[in-house]
């Protein structure tokens, strides 16, 4: 794992050289594509952090993988962090380029969290909500659906949680029979 810090520091290397090329658009697709392999197959990962495999096979497995799929800017890029030896910390990069991507777009992320899966409909009209009830213009909704939550919804925008979830509505209650001293007094 790649120091948070220095991971950072890779990421924004990497948008200065886009926005300086007038590239970004093209490299973040590209991160999303890398962030995908990187995701889907956990072999991928585990050879990047293995101390036993060489750079070159390490530098030959992300040209099979991402060679002809990637700007060279990118390629170029990858190529450097095994150069250097932080080819290991690429998922974290990927991440904090992602992040700034979207700082620097200004774009919001809004993580949604339900029972059921959300129609495209629903989604376009909570990002209306959203917009209409707060200063974010330009948001980017993540769903997931967690069985769990039984029904409801659990909105997270920045900082700010609104758990509207039937299973924390049953949680509240629960805690309230457990903490009643009227049914301590009936015992």
């Amino acid at each position: 794992m790649l120091n948070p810090r220095l991971a950072g520091r890779y990421a924004k290397s990497l948008i200065d050289l886009a926005v300086e090329r007038n590239q970004l658009e093209t490299i973040y697709n590209d991160m999303l594509f890398l962030q995908n392999v990187c995701k889907s197959s956990r072999e991928f990962v585990t050879i990047l952090k293995s101390p036993v495999i060489t750079s070159d096979k390490k530098d030959n497995i992300l040209q099979a993988i991402a060679g002809g799929k990637v700007n060279e800017v990118t390629m170029a890029f990858t190529r450097l962090l095994v150069k250097k030896g932080r080819e290991a910390g690429l998922p974290e990069i990927i991440e904090a380029f992602i992040e700034q991507y979207k700082k620097h777009k200004g774009i919001h992320t809004v993580k949604l969290t339900t029972a059921v899966p959300v129609s495209e409909e629903l989604k376009q009209q909570i990002i209306a909500k959203i917009q209409e009830q707060t200063a974010l213009k330009n948001i980017e909704l993540e769903t997931a659906v967690k069985d769990e939550l039984i029904g409801g919804f659990v909105l997270e925008v920045g900082g700010t949680l609104v758990d509207g979830s039937i299973a924390y509505d049953l949680n509240k209650i629960r805690s309230q029979f457990l903490n009643n001293d009227f049914i301590y007094k009936i015992r």
